[in-house]
């Protein structure tokens, strides 16, 4: 049997490519390694922009999700500043005509809302599949399964969503260490954050608060050792040193918990489709968290995919024009996705004295020219087309 679309991974971003396509008279598959109802990541914050919650809306998911206690906390106020040096810029949603500039969103929240929808959908969904290689052929796409016995599934299109896209042939991976580790931790202050959020450029690199319920999601990047100590000193020295990098902007700090911390990496697919086959979400781009722009920018990966699909007629569905017309509406989005989070950890994560004027320069006429303004927030919401 052909199956019009075999998606690999049942996350948020193949979640929302599947229910994408729930509506189409297609045969789609979705294989995901997870047990029914299952989470395989511990809880964590996502940054939903606004543009992120119009695709939740429009496969149906969003009000579910906006209606379970503490899941999501909008933010209504953007605050970027430089320690060291001046230069300071605020975005409000108000001025960008949007309820929120984004939204703080628990994980297992959101993939629970999405399992939901998926459950009342027509689309087909295996669970405890396991993918072992996705091969492309001129006439399909082959989804061989781990296991012996296991049938390999023959599609028009494997579109994976797995994260790590490890499993498919011939597309090429960049990766870039960093050589920094982020401490992500919970973090709360004296007055309550009233949808304020904070993104400080420091010598170490870029730190953020987002509003979570009744505190804040805490990402701190520092070095190896650096994170190897804030990771070992007690709570009170934590918020000392926390508060002294925020230089009181954000007020007083009362509270840590929950203190992890992992490397950070760049990895991109340099063409993200193949013969019959496709990878999106992480699959295709892992980014730094600085600016919040990966799962945005696989989000739309998803939402774009499937107006193409749903757009080209079914024995035409993951073929060489069909992908081609993905990757040219995906390019610039994509790219500006990549360039511009790994060109703010290269301008505002070092503390080279040459480069601090400029940087506060940017981000003061960034913050007095309203076009500019304008422009960036913008494409902060909706990403770049």
């Amino acid at each position: 049997m052909l199956d019009d679309v075999v998606i690999v991974g049942a996350g948020p971003v193949g979640a929302t490519l599947a229910l994408a396509l729930s509506d189409g008279d297609l045969d789609v598959v979705v294989l995901d390694a997870r047990a029914p109802g299952e989470t395989l990541r511990g809880d964590r914050s996502l940054a939903l922009s606004h543009g992120a919650r119009l695709i939740m809306e429009r496969i149906g998911t969003w009000g579910a999700l906006a209606d379970t206690a503490d899941a999501v906390t909008p933010i209504t106020r953007i605050d970027i500043s430089q320690a060291g040096g001046f230069g300071a810029m605020q975005l409000a949603a108000d001025e960008q005509g949007v309820p929120a500039l984004g939204y703080v969103v628990s994980y297992r929240a959101l993939q629970r809302a999405l399992d939901a929808a998926l459950a009342r959908s027509r689309v087909a969904v295996r669970h405890r599949m396991k993918v072992d290689e996705v091969r492309g052929t001129p006439a399909h796409a082959t989804v061989s399964l781990e296991g012996n016995g296991a049938e390999p599934l023959l599609a028009r299109l494997a579109a994976v969503a797995d994260g790590s896209g490890a499993s498919v042939a011939g597309i090429a991976r960049r990766r870039h260490d960093y050589g920094q580790v982020a401490v992500v931790a919970k973090t709360w202050t004296a007055t309550p954050h009233a949808g304020l959020a904070y993104e400080r450029f420091t010598p170490d690199g870029p730190m953020a608060l987002l509003p979570e319920g009744d505190h804040y999601a805490l990402v701190w990047t520092a070095t190896p050792p650096r994170a190897e100590a804030l990771q070992a000193i007690d709570d009170e020295l934590f918020l000392a040193e926390l508060g002294e990098r925020f230089a009181n902007r954000a007020g007083t700090f009362t509270k840590v918990s929950d203190r992890r911390a992992f490397p950070l990496t760049m990895e991109f697919a340099a063409e993200p489709a193949g013969a019959h086959s496709v990878v999106l979400g992480n699959a295709a781009q892992t980014l730094h968290p600085v600016a919040g722009q990966g799962f945005n920018v696989g989000l739309r990966d998803a939402w774009e995919l499937s107006q193409i699909v749903l757009d080209t007629p079914r024995e035409a569905i993951g073929d060489r024009a069909m992908l081609d017309r993905y990757l040219r509406v995906r390019r610039t989005d994509r790219m500006a996705g990549i360039v511009f989070t790994h060109g703010l950890v290269g301008i505002f994560g070092n503390d080279m004295p040459f480069v601090r004027w400029p940087r506060g320069l940017a981000l003061t006429l960034l913050g007095a020219v309203p076009a500019a303004k304008r422009a960036f927030a913008r494409a902060m919401l909706f990403g770049l087309h």
